[in-house]
C-alpha cells in the first residue's frame, strides 16, 4: 500500500528506541519553534533523560521541561502545537496543500518548506506543468501557455488599448484555464494512489480548484508581498540564489502587470475566505500554513465517526 507521506510519531523514544535530541528539535521547528529555542529545549529534555536515566520520556514531562526554558506562555503554546502536531501524523487521510499567489512573493521555498516538515516528498509547481504542456502543445494550438503568466496578456489583440485596461488578467486567466487541466490530472493522481502532494504556483487561483475532495484533506492558502519595493527585492534576491538562470530584468520590467496579477488573485481569495498569507517573514509565513493544515486536519478529525 503507497503511504501517503512520511509521517513518523512524535520522537519521544517510544517503541523501543532512544530519544533522539535532533529529531525533537526538528519535530519543534515543525510546528513553528525557532530553530535555536528547538535545539535548546531539545538539549534540556536529554539532560532530564540522562539524569533520571532514562531512554523516553512523556510528553507530560517535555511540558514541564519547556515551560522551564520557554516560559509559561511560550512553553504551554510550543507543547499544545506538538500535541496537535503528533494528532495530524495520526490521520490518514492525503493532504493536499495548495500554496498561490503571484510570481516572487516566495511560494516555491514555502511550499518546499513546508512539504519537508510535513514529511510530504512530492512538490510540483503550476509552471512545471505548463512547461510540460508547453512541450506538446505548440503555441499556434495553445498560444497562451507559451508565455510568462504576466505577459499572457500581451498576445491578445486588444493588449494596451486604454478601453481595455484587464487585458494583463484576461491574459492570465486564459492561461491558467489550460494550465489548470494538467493541475487537476496531477491532483487526481495523487489521490489514486493515496499521495500526499504540495502544488505551488500562480495558476492556484481561488475558486478555480475545489476546496474540499473526499477522502483528502485540502488546504489552499495565498502568499502575497503588499510592498512593492520589497516585492522587487524578491527578484534580486532569487536572481542571486539562482546565479542569474531566470531573466532578472524580465521580472522588473513587468512588475506593474506582475503587481495587477497579485490584485487579483488577493481580492478574490479574500472573497472566497482563501487565507491570504502576508509574506514578509519566512518563518512567520510558515508557521501561518502550518497552522493552516493543523486547523483543518482538526476539522477533518472532529467529523470522523
Amino acid at each position: 500500500m503507497t503511504q501517503s507521506r512520511h509521517a513518523e510519531p512524535l520522537p519521544l523514544g517510544d517503541n523501543g528506541l532512544p530519544y533522539s535530541k535532533g529529531l525533537m528539535a526538528r519535530a519543534l521547528i515543525t510546528t513553528g519553534l525557532s530553530t535555536e529555542r528547538a535545539y535548546e529545549l531539545a538539549r534540556r529534555i536529554e539532560l532530564d533523560l540522562d539524569q533520571r536515566g532514562m531512554r523516553s520520556i512523556e510528553l507530560d514531562r517535555v511540558q514541564e521541561l519547556a515551560v522551564e526554558v520557554l516560559g509559561v506562555d511560550d512553553g504551554t503554546a510550543a507543547i499544545g502545537r506538538l500535541r496537535r502536531f503528533g494528532d495530524l501524523q495520526k490521520l490518514e487521510l492525503p493532504i493536499i496543500l495548495l500554496v498561490g499567489g503571484s510570481t516572487g512573493t516566495g511560494k516555491s521555498t514555502v511550499a518546499t518548506e513546508a512539504a519537508y516538515r510535513l514529511g510530504i516528498t512530492r512538490v510540483t509547481s503550476t509552471d512545471f506543468v505548463r512547461g510540460t504542456m508547453r512541450a506538446f502543445f505548440s503555441e499556434e494550438f495553445m498560444p497562451a501557455i507559451h508565455h510568462s503568466s504576466f505577459e499572457a496578456g500581451a498576445r491578445l489583440k486588444d493588449a494596451g488599448r486604454e478601453d481595455a485596461p484587464d487585458y494583463v488578467v484576461r491574459g492570465f486567466l486564459e492561461q491558467t484555464r489550460n494550465v489548470l487541466v494538467g493541475v487537476r490530472a496531477s491532483m487526481e493522481r495523487a489521490l489514486q494512489e493515496g499521495w500526499s502532494i504540495v502544488l505551488e504556483g500562480v495558476h492556484l487561483v481561488p475558486g478555480m480548484l475545489p476546496r474540499a475532495i473526499e477522502g483528502a484533506l485540502v488546504v489552499q492558502c495565498v502568499l502575497a508581498v503588499e510592498d512593492e519595493q520589497e516585492h522587487a527585492g524578491h527578484f534580486f534576491v532569487r536572481d542571486a540564489a539562482s546565479d542569474g538562470v531566470r531573466a532578472l530584468d524580465k521580472y522588473l520590467e513587468g512588475l506593474g502587470e506582475i503587481r495587477q496579477i497579485q490584485d487579483f488573485i488577493v481580492e478574490r481569495a479574500r472573497k472566497l475566505g482563501v487565507p491570504v498569507i502576508e509574506n514578509e517573514d519566512m518563518e512567520r509565513t510558515l508557521g501561518e500554513v502550518m497552522e493552516l493544515v493543523l486547523e483543518g486536519a482538526e476539522r477533518v478529525q472532529r467529523v470522523e465517526p
